[in-house]
């Protein structure tokens, strides 16, 4: 018999719906075998509120019953009927222009009459349209990886596997028109209940009896003390005491907690944790609970850019942790809330325009230099689809329309453009539930790496109301953090927290352009603002920051705020209250929250409309803009300000918003940007070392830094098997190479040198070192490897000769020059010094 049957399930309701979701879970996560599988006793178990169908020729009772297995065929059905109940399951036929089909359905209405079981007809919809056959052809054998020449591949034997239209069900199936009926019988009694708008946010739990709302504030007040001292300035309590009171409001406090603790958690594994990210970094209440790392208030960062008291939306603040120990704090998460409660987030990959052209190319059998200058003509520009392509693109549009060969393969990639590739875990996305997850949504297990996800989306899961946090890994916090760890090394032990953001050293570091390295400015176009520039303030690189995108580029305003910088345009305000809020950007309205202020000052918007606006700008919603437009002109009226004026501002913000940047973004990522800098510019050597370990995987970057570090006069040492570590190594005001570096030379292998070292003491001679590591493991073409990256030179022996030496001896030669015979290479007491 089969390994495994179709069966289709529907949801009549939500109870069918959440056994439905659980049993689709337990499949993937429990029953995966090639497949995700359930069997009938699980089924039983969760049964309620669902309609099972017998599916196509797949399907366990139609495969009987093709076979002449009646008495299996009928115990089968007989036990589906008893476990969903006898309104509940249906015999399935179908026309899909299969003759096994044709011919079965004739035995399978005879069948369903015979046990009193309803008979319905289905479609076994592989595609649309009835034209995209030749497409579907195509993706299967994208899928198997054959050709259409393959003659021994999966392939559907009919055109009939479309969406068909009532009128085409009716003609089909006029011997039976009950089964046609009984497929909207079916519809109309699943009705499941989506709740949308609705949120579902975890509790965080609290020893003390303490409510989440009392004992956010009890950590808020605390922390606030800590920074601010006993008496803090009345901006302060003023703005904490706005914060708190629209947190509890929304009934966030829980929220926030659940962040602050697996922060607090990170540090005191030793976890680099980033000093914050997008607009949270505008909240004094992240920052007293040292989520953030930037005073909000000194930097003019707004708390309702990232929570708008008027118009609710769930919060969402993004955490940057060290690449390589970030899943510690998801493990971390997992076990606190419950394995049931957490999970990372399903992310789909889509098949893009230049390899839908590539896929589909292939399995047409085009050759592949064909294809190839075919995909090129796609334009590199983000999310481009082959439509737009043919319309940019002229050479793309003249081979269309002249070569069949190319329409037909252009055609059928616009059909399976976008169609899901693969199945993957979300880069950051992690969901906390209040209840199960089962739930809310189905579970995924990666039969790659079983590791197990949501088979929601993110913006799925968004929808149906669950909290998304995003942990995402840094790699520049493992920069940070290995840095520190060699200045420690050395004997200081350095906190950033207390590195001046005023160091002249760093800015002149950085005017320079000599920014290999540093986080966010190593872009040759960004060297060549910097240069330009010569920032000399923290706020010159937030602004650097917001400015290196696009649209500022494109639009020449990076200059124009240049010029400004160094006097050589004027700065001038529209109206005198504009300078207080544009003085730091010389005139310029570059960020979202300057948008925000003038809306505020300058026409009476409370600050929740004003973000309001600053979305509506932003994402150009005329309707909106012009209503909003009207209150402005009004309030600024108001304020004395002339309507022409007032106009002209509006429209300038407007033009502005555009490139409007977050601020707050871009102080928390400028921040992370100047500790960088100020690292490279006291501390080279331990900077750099770290900076070239943490890119070990990549050649080409590592050939870069190298080259970097000789501009700073820093002296590179060759990899060396008794004086080298896994990674980079300080030696002084010189870097020493770290193994790992080495091409060719793999983690378990270093394990093994390493330990040897450990336990043994260096190594003596190359033939000390091949009778002290294992062989299996530090095998021929990794020691290879060392010696021609240079680990062995210092053993006192050429390379050339520690390559023979290394053949002779694992290809069991090795006697020969040790028992005094003759090598063609050199005499014996040679061979001996090889030792």
């Amino acid at each position: 018999s089969e390994a495994s049957f179709h069966l289709i399930l529907l949801a009549r309701d939500n109870k069918g719906y959440k056994n439905l979701i659980t049993l689709v879970t337990k499949a993937y996560t429990e029953g995966f075998y090639y497949k995700p599988r359930i069997d009938r006793a699980l089924l039983e178990q969760y049964s309620g509120g669902l309609i099972g169908l017998t599916s196509c020729l797949k399907g366990e009772v139609p495969y009987y019953l093709q076979r002449g297995l009646l008495d299996k065929a009928r115990e089968v059905a007989l036990e589906y009927k008893h476990i969903l109940g006898p309104e509940n399951f249906y015999i399935e036929i179908q026309n899909n222009d299969l003759p096994e089909q044709n011919k079965l359905n004739e035995k399978l209405v005879a069948f369903a009459k015979e046990l009193h079981i309803g008979i319905v007809a289905t479609n076994d919809c592989h595609y649309l349209k009835k034209e995209d056959a030749k497409a579907h052809d195509i993706l299967l054998c994208i899928q198997t990886g054959k050709t259409v020449a393959d003659s021994n591949r999966l392939k559907f034997n009919s055109g009939g596997f479309y969406f068909k239209s009532p009128e085409e069900m009716k003609t089909f199936f006029k011997e039976v028109p009950e089964a046609v009926l009984n497929s909207r019988a079916i519809a109309e009694r699943c009705n499941v209940d989506f709740t949308t708008g609705k949120s579902f946010l975890p509790a965080y739990k609290i020893e003390s009896g303490l409510s989440p709302d009392a004992f956010l504030e009890e950590l808020v007040r605390k922390g606030m003390r800590e920074k601010f001292g006993s008496q803090p300035p009345d901006i302060y309590i003023e703005r904490f005491k706005k914060e708190i009171e629209i947190i509890k409001k929304m009934g966030y406090s829980s929220y926030f907690l659940i962040v602050w603790d697996f922060i607090t958690h990170a540090r005191e594994k030793g976890i680099p944790v980033g000093p914050g990210r997008g607009s949270a970094a505008g909240s004094l209440v992240s920052y007293c609970l040292d989520i953030t790392a930037l005073d909000p208030i000194k930097y003019g960062l707004l708390f309702e850019r990232f929570l708008n008291p008027e118009r609710i939306s769930m919060p969402d603040i993004d955490v940057d942790f060290c690449k390589d120990r970030r899943g510690e704090v998801i493990s971390y998460v997992s076990d606190k809330y419950g394995k049931d409660y957490v999970a990372q987030i399903i992310t789909f990959g889509t098949m893009a325009a230049k390899a839908a052209i590539r896929d589909v190319g292939r399995a047409l059998d085009i050759p592949y230099a064909e294809v190839d200058k075919i995909a090129k003509l796609v334009p590199n520009t983000l999310n481009i689809t082959i439509d737009n392509s043919l319309r940019t693109e002229p050479q793309l549009q003249e081979l269309y329309d002249s070569n069949p060969r190319v329409k037909e393969l252009i055609d059928i990639a616009k059909r399976l453009e976008g169609l899901c590739r693969h199945a993957s875990t979300h880069a950051a996305g992690v969901v906390i539930a209040p209840k199960p997850l089962t739930d809310y949504t189905p579970l995924y297990k990666n039969p790659s790496d079983g590791a197990v996800t949501t088979q929601f989306d993110m913006g799925a899961i968004e929808s149906i109301g669950l909290l998304k946090f995003d942990f995402l890994g840094l790699k520049t916090l493992t920069v940070i953090e290995k840095t520190l760890r060699y200045i420690k090394d050395s004997g200081t032990d350095l906190s950033l927290r207390d590195a001046p953001l005023e160091d002249t050293a760093t800015y002149k570091l950085l005017s320079s352009g000599q920014t290999t390295g540093i986080f966010q400015l190593e872009s040759s176009g960004m060297r060549e603002i910097l240069v330009k520039m010569q920032p000399n303030r923290f706020e010159d690189l937030i602004a650097l920051v917001a400015l290196y995108r696009p649209g500022p580029i494109g639009s020449g305003m990076i200059d124009d705020f240049i010029k400004r910088k160094k006097g050589e345009t004027a700065v001038k305000y529209e109206l005198p209250q504009l300078k207080e809020i544009l003085d730091e950007t010389y005139g310029v309205i570059l960020y979202q929250e300057q948008v925000m202020q003038i809306a505020n000052k300058l026409a009476n918007f409370t600050m929740g409309q004003a973000d309001i606006l600053r979305k509506a700008m932003g994402k150009k919603k005329p309707e909106e803009m012009e209503k909003l437009k009207e209150a402005f002109i009004k309030g600024a009226v108001a304020n004395k300000i002339t309507e022409k004026k007032a106009t002209r501002l509006f429209d300038l913000m407007a033009l502005f918003a555009e490139y409007g940047f977050n601020k707050s973004h871009s102080a928390a990522y400028a921040y992370l940007a100047y500790h960088t800098a100020y690292l490279k510019a006291h501390y080279p050597v331990e900077f750099m070392a770290a900076t070239l370990s943490a890119d070990m995987g990549d050649t080409d970057k590592v050939v870069h830094l190298i080259a970097e570090c000789r501009n700073m006069s820093i002296k590179m040492l060759p990899p060396d098997i008794n004086e080298s570590g896994r990674e980079f190594k300080v030696i002084g005001t010189s870097i020493r190479f770290g193994l790992e570096a080495v091409k060719g030379v793999g983690a378990s292998a270093i394990e093994v040198i390493l330990d040897s070292r450990g336990k043994n003491g260096g190594f003596s001679s190359i033939e000390d070192f091949m009778e002290k590591v294992d062989s299996r493991k530090v095998n021929k073409k990794v020691i290879e490897n060392l010696i021609k990256a240079g680990a062995f030179d210092s053993l006192g022996l050429t390379r050339a000769r520690a390559m023979l030496f290394v053949q002779d001896s694992l290809n069991g030669s090795r006697g020969r020059s040790l028992l005094g015979q003759q090598n063609i290479f050199g005499s014996q007491e040679e061979a001996e010094t090889i030792k």
